[in-house]
């Protein structure tokens, strides 16, 4: 045998050590994230708030109480994370946003939150009207897409 085809060997055999490792941590990471998604679920309650404000920001800039500081992993103490500031009753609390609802939770209207702990699960308006989400522009790649699908040239995109 060449040296060549020993070193494609033992990089193949590098590879899959590599792919089995990430599948069984990715099994791991999911049956934790399950478990986290119950405990939220168990704790969950509907708080009506003021909305005062809402960003993305570091979370040992966020006003968070110490406790949670601690608690957080050293490599998310850096991240961004989205942040409401709220008042709930008579106090303004500054309160963690779950990311998919980031962008749809109303700035300076009172809400009905779903909150576990400190953490924002759910929103529906109060009062007035919901504000109509602006139109996120698109892409280059986007927009040759959507040119190639009314000249009846592409498939859509799934």
């Amino acid at each position: 045998m060449s040296t060549g085809w020993i070193i494609f060997i033992i990089v193949m055999v590098v590879l899959i050590g590599v792919v089995i490792a990430l599948y069984f941590l990715g099994k791991k990471a999911q049956k934790k994230q399950e478990e986290q998604q119950s405990q939220i679920d168990a704790m969950k309650q509907t708080v009506s708030m003021l909305i005062i404000d809402k960003k993305k920001m570091r979370l040992k800039d966020a006003g968070l109480p110490q406790a949670v500081l601690d608690q957080t992993p050293k490599l998310m103490r850096n991240s961004k994370l989205p942040i409401v500031k709220a008042k709930v009753g008579p106090q303004v609390l500054s309160l963690v946003c779950d990311a998919k609802i980031f962008d749809d939770v109303p700035v300076k209207k009172e809400v009905k939150a779903v909150v576990s702990g400190i953490y924002i699960t759910g929103v529906k308006g109060l009062h007035g009207k919901q504000e109509v989400k602006p139109v996120k522009k698109k892409n280059a790649y986007q927009r040759f897409v959507d040119k190639l699908q009314e000249k009846g040239g592409a498939k859509p995109i799934k």
